[in-house]
C-alpha cells in the first residue's frame, strides 16, 4: 500500500519567496488497486508524479510504501528503496540500440544481478506482457503499443510494489489504449501491485481505475471510488466520466431530464417510469457502462412527454424517479410549469 500524507511542494520564485505547487495532498492507494489521478494541464499532476517516483523530494509531508516513509531517505538508502516503485513514462523511453530484452534487462544489469537470473527474469516479463516473440526486436521494429509493453516490463524488473503510470497511454490509439489498460489490470493481480494512473483521459479512468482523485491548482478537490462518484449527482468528476452532449427539444408538454443511472435501477425502468409518471419516455441520449465489478453506471438524457400541458410539480416528478432509483436533474430552462 502507498500512503501520501500532508504532502506539500514549493519552488523558489524568481523574484523571491516561494510558489506552492502542491498543497496538503492526502491519498491512499490500496494493495491490488488502481487509483487514477486526474486534472487539467498545470494542475500539479506532473509534480506529484515526480514526488511519488522519488525523483524529487517534497517540501514537507510523507510518502509511505507499506508503512515505510521513503520521502525521508537520502543517498544509498533512497536508491535502494526506490526499487519499490516502478515507473511507466508517456514515451516508452527505450534505448534505440538495444533490443526489447536488453531494454528490460537494464535495471537488473545496473544492480549487478547475475546473468542467469537476468535471463530468467526477462523471459518471465516478456511472457507477462505478451512479447516473447519480439524479444530480439529493436524499438524501431515495434509498434507504439509494443514499445509501451516493453516499458511496462522494464518497470516491473525489480519486483516493485507500486507501479506509477505517468500518462502512459497518451498518444496511443483507442484500441491500443484499451489493450494497455487491460494489461495493467491483469498485471496488478498477477504481481500484487498498487497502481497509480496519472492521466487526463477519462476513458482510461472508467476502464481501469477503482478509485479516482481530481487535482486542481495543486489541491485534491474530489476523490472516492469511481462507482460512488458516478452515482453522485453533485460530483463534477462523475459528470466528466460519463457526459452527454445532446441538443434539447421541448415544449409545454415536455420535460428534458438527465437521469443518473446507478446499480439499483431495474432493467425495465422505462416502462415503470412511463406508468408512474403517466408520460411517454423518450431516450434522447445515453452513456451507460459496466464499471469493473461494481455494476452499471452512467447518465441518460430523456424527454418526458405528457398527454396535456404540464400540470405536475417538478418535485413530484423527481420524487417518482427517485423511487425507481434515479436522481433526476432538469435543465434550468425547463424548471417551469405550464399553467
Amino acid at each position: 500500500m502507498i500512503e501520501i500524507k500532508n504532502l506539500y511542494k514549493s519552488y523558489p520564485r524568481s523574484g523571491g519567496g516561494e510558489i506552492a505547487v502542491l498543497k496538503d495532498i492526502n491519498l491512499a492507494v490500496a494493495d491490488r488497486s488502481i487509483t487514477a489521478i486526474v486534472g487539467a494541464s498545470g494542475a500539479g499532476k506532473s509534480t506529484l508524479s515526480k514526488l511519488i517516483s522519488l525523483l524529487e523530494q517534497p517540501t514537507s509531508g510523507s510518502i509511505l510504501v507499506n508503512g515505510k516513509d521513503l520521502s525521508r531517505l537520502r543517498g544509498e538508502s533512497l536508491r535502494h528503496e526506490r526499487r519499490a516503485i516502478g515507473t511507466i513514462f508517456q514515451s516508452s523511453a527505450l534505448l534505440s540500440r538495444k533490443t526489447a530484452a536488453e531494454n528490460i534487462a537494464l535495471p537488473l544489469e545496473y544492480l549487478g544481478v547475475v546473468k542467469s537470473d537476468i535471463k530468467k527474469r526477462v523471459a518471465e516479463l516478456l511472457e507477462a506482457v505478451g512479447l516473447t516473440s519480439r524479444r530480439d526486436y529493436y524499438p524501431s521494429q515495434l509498434s507504439g503499443g509494443q514499445k509501451q509493453r516493453v516499458g511496462i516490463a522494464r518497470a516491473l524488473a525489480l519486483h516493485p510494489q507500486v507501479l506509477l503510470s505517468d500518462e502512459a497511454t497518451s498518444g496511443l490509439d483507442p484500441e491500443t489504449t484499451e489493450t494497455i489498460l487491460s494489461l495493467l489490470t491483469r498485471l496488478r493481480d498477477e504481481f500484487d501491485l498498487s497502481i497509480v494512473l496519472i492521466t487526463h483521459e477519462m476513458d482510461a479512468v472508467r476502464h481501469a481505475a477503482n478509485y479516482i482523485a481530481a487535482i486542481k491548482d495543486g489541491e485534491i478537490v474530489e476523490q472516492g471510488k469511481v462507482s460512488d462518484l458516478l452515482s453522485n449527482p453533485h460530483s463534477s468528476v462523475g459528470r466528466q466520466l460519463i457526459s452527454l452532449n445532446v441538443a434539447d427539444a421541448f415544449n409545454d408538454r415536455h420535460l428534458v431530464a438527465e437521469l443518473i443511472y446507478g446499480a439499483g435501477v431495474p432493467s425495465d425502468w422505462v416502462q415503470i417510469a412511463s406508468e408512474k409518471l403517466g408520460a411517454a419516455v423518450h431516450i434522447l441520449g445515453a452513456k451507460i457502462e459496466q464499471i469493473g465489478n461494481d455494476g452499471i453506471y452512467g447518465r441518460t438524457l430523456v424527454g418526458l412527454e405528457f398527454a396535456k400541458p404540464l400540470g405536475v410539480e417538478i418535485e413530484s416528478v423527481k420524487e417518482q424517479l427517485r423511487a425507481i432509483g434515479f436522481h433526476a436533474e432538469f435543465r434550468n430552462e425547463l424548471e417551469r410549469i405550464a399553467a
